[in-house]
Order: C-alpha cells, then sequence, then structure tokens
C-alpha cells in the first residue's frame, strides 16, 4: 500500500482490537501512515509482531504503533490492556473493534458451545472495549468504529452464530450512538462483505464439506473478494473527522454484492 499523504491521526491515540491479520492489521498501518499512536490487541503474536514491522516501513507522518497479545473477551483483560494504553499515552481519541472469528458449519452439526464462540469473541469482546474505553472517548470527544458484517443483514448460509454477533454488533452500535450522541461520542460500524484475509481463506478451505453456497453470497459475478487495505480506507474516514458528522451508521463495503 502507498502511504497516504493524509495525516487525519497526527498525535491521536488509538486502539484497534484484531490488529494482527487481516482488517485489522491493514487499519494498523493505515491509521499509523497518517500518524496515529496505535496498541494493536490480537492473539495472534506473530502477526502483530509482523504488524509492527510493516508500520515501520511506512508511517512516514509520524504514527507509530505498539501491540498487545490479548484476549478481547476476557474482561480482566480488557480493563488492564485500555487502562494501560491511557496510563501511558495520556489519552484515547478512539477505538477501532476488528478482533473477530468466523464459524462456518451446518446448523444440525453446530453444538451450542460452537454457535457461542463468535457471540463471546465478536459481540462480547467488542462491547467489553467500548464499555471500558467509553470514560476516556468521553474526555476526547473520541469516537468508535466496530465490525459488523453483510451476513447480519443478507442470509449468509452456515453462520447461524457468526451471524447473530454480528447482528448484535449493528444493534448495539445503533444503541450506544443514541446514547452517546449528547456528550459528543460517535459511534459506527463498517459492515464488510468478502474480504480476501486469512479468516475467509480458512473457510473457503472447507467449502468441499459444505457447498459453494456461501461464496456465492459473498462474492461479486467476476468471483472477486475485496482487499484488507480497501476496506481498511473505510474504517479511517469513519474515525477521522471527514466522518465527523456520522454517528450510528453501518458502511457497507461489499464490491456491490448485495446492492
Amino acid at each position: 500500500m502507498s502511504a497516504p499523504i493524509l495525516s487525519r491521526f497526527a498525535n491521536k491515540v488509538v486502539i484497534v482490537t484484531g490488529g494482527g491479520s487481516g482488517i485489522g492489521q491493514a487499519v494498523v498501518r493505515r491509521l499509523a501512515s497518517e500518524g496515529a499512536i496505535v496498541t494493536a490487541v490480537d492473539v495472534n503474536e506473530t502477526g502483530l509482531v509482523e504488524g509492527a514491522k510493516q508500520v515501520e516501513q511506512i508511517a512516514v507522518a509520524g504514527g507509530r504503533s505498539s501491540f498487545v497479545v490479548g484476549s478481547v473477551s476476557n474482561e480482566d483483560s480488557v480493563k488492564k490492556i485500555v487502562q494501560d494504553v491511557v496510563d501511558r499515552e495520556g489519552r484515547l481519541d478512539a477505538l477501532i473493534n476488528v478482533a473477530g472469528i468466523l464459524r462456518s458449519n451446518n446448523t444440525l452439526d453446530t453444538s451450542l458451545e460452537q454457535f457461542m464462540e463468535p457471540i463471546h469473541v465478536n459481540l462480547v469482546g467488542t462491547f467489553l472495549f467500548c464499555r471500558e474505553a467509553m470514560p476516556h472517548l468521553l474526555k476526547t470527544k473520541g469516537n468508535i468504529v466496530n465490525t459488523a458484517s453483510t451476513s447480519a443483514q443478507y442470509g449468509h448460509p452456515y453462520m447461524a452464530g457468526y451471524a447473530a454477533s454480528k447482528g448484535g454488533v449493528e444493534s448495539m452500535t445503533k444503541a450506544l450512538a443514541w446514547e452517546y450522541i449528547r456528550q459528543g461520542v460517535r459511534i459506527n460500524a463498517v459492515a464488510p462483505g468478502g474480504v480476501s484475509t486469512p479468516l475467509t481463506a480458512a473457510q473457503e478451505g472447507r467449502m468441499g464439506t459444505l457447498d459453494r453456497s456461501l461464496f456465492q453470497r459473498l462474492t461479486r459475478p467476476d468471483f472477486q473478494f475485496g482487499m484488507p487495505d480497501q476496506v481498511a480506507s473505510v474504517f479511517a474516514m469513519l474515525a477521522s473527522e471527514d466522518g465527523g458528522f456520522m454517528t450510528g451508521e453501518i458502511v457497507k463495503v461489499d464490491g456491490g454484492v448485495h446492492n
């Protein structure tokens, strides 16, 4: 990715969950390239280290990144991560929740544990970070960008638990946006469609055991997936002053698949 000529996040302190791979890693790169002070959170330490190397190469606007290995669904861990960032940097300007897991299973073969797993990570993890970040964002009139999914709005097969978790993220985003609109904190979400990430690649490898209908719902007629950097640019817009008159929005980024 060529470095943008923008510096919308100069000296802004941002937490990005899921920053060790895919869209989250691309968001870290993009914000740091625009001057942000980013803390990336992920359970994938290898991906976080690789992402930090990428930031060193492109952070031409004075941005920088650090990383924390941790689970977004562990309440004590989330509390510590947010407080440590504020203690170290003195403030928090934005929270971008990208961390998530995707499980595709035939519903008849899905255990309760399998159904609840994406809900714990995608929905509960997003809630915990929103709750812990909010007192600090109220001070800076900051903002939150969550990650929803087109699976919450359109019928994607084999994704009952995932779709339920992302539907919850959409509803929670809208509720929080109105809860804090008078206090000056904006909350929006991006709803990606099919994006080429390790998450989707892992599911594509399993399609022989299910069928192709899932990917027919995610890809364009030319069979193209989006790229993480293309989605990261939308996160950056919403988290910056360019999105200053947007709150409670769910912005679909799917290459026109669901038009």
